[in-house]
């Protein structure tokens, strides 16, 4: 099984592919989609959409991780968020690609096993699960690549997760 984890955002897409079969994982590649800040909200869109379709096309992906929205009181920050997290799922669905949504506590429970864990304890558990050198940056790798990582841990109950 071969899975996308996206930590999404308009700024910087966190993304992680990860193979997982026999209970052990292998990282496929995993890094950053980012857009400058000058540049207007579609042409934004449209660059993330451009970036996940080579993803896509580059690697065979089972099923896609994704972050559910979460937003405290920013809502102009919400907003493009969500436009870009629909850009990854209408891609992901162009290709039939299941999409699989988990809020941070489930994220949390994946990787860690306890779901107030704070960031820094979610980056070295995703460093030593995937025996990586060091902890990915920027943080929305890391928690890309940590989505990815729940999904595999929740498979066997991944149908209350699909989106």
């Amino acid at each position: 099984m071969i899975i996308l984890g996206i930590d999404p955002g308009i700024a910087i897409v966190g993304y992680g592919i990860i193979e997982y079969k026999n209970n052990s994982f292998k990282v496929l590649s995993y890094g950053a989609i980012t857009t400058p800040a000058k540049i207007n909200l579609s042409s934004r869109i449209k660059s993330i959409y451009d970036d996940i379709n080579t993803l896509l096309t580059k690697y065979d992906i089972d099923a896609l991780a994704v972050e559910e929205l979460f937003f405290n009181k920013n809502v102009k920050t919400a907003i493009d968020v969500a436009h870009a997290r629909g850009v990854i799922m209408v891609a992901c669905s162009n290709k039939g690609i299941p999409i699989f949504e988990y809020t941070p506590l489930q994220v949390k429970q994946g990787v860690v096993g306890y779901g107030r864990a704070v960031k820094k304890q979610i980056q070295e558990m995703v460093k030593i699960i995937l025996n990586l050198p060091e902890i990915p940056k920027p943080d929305d790798v890391a928690d890309g690549l940590a989505l990815a990582i729940c999904h595999c841990h929740s498979s066997n109950h991944s149908d209350i997760f699909r989106a």
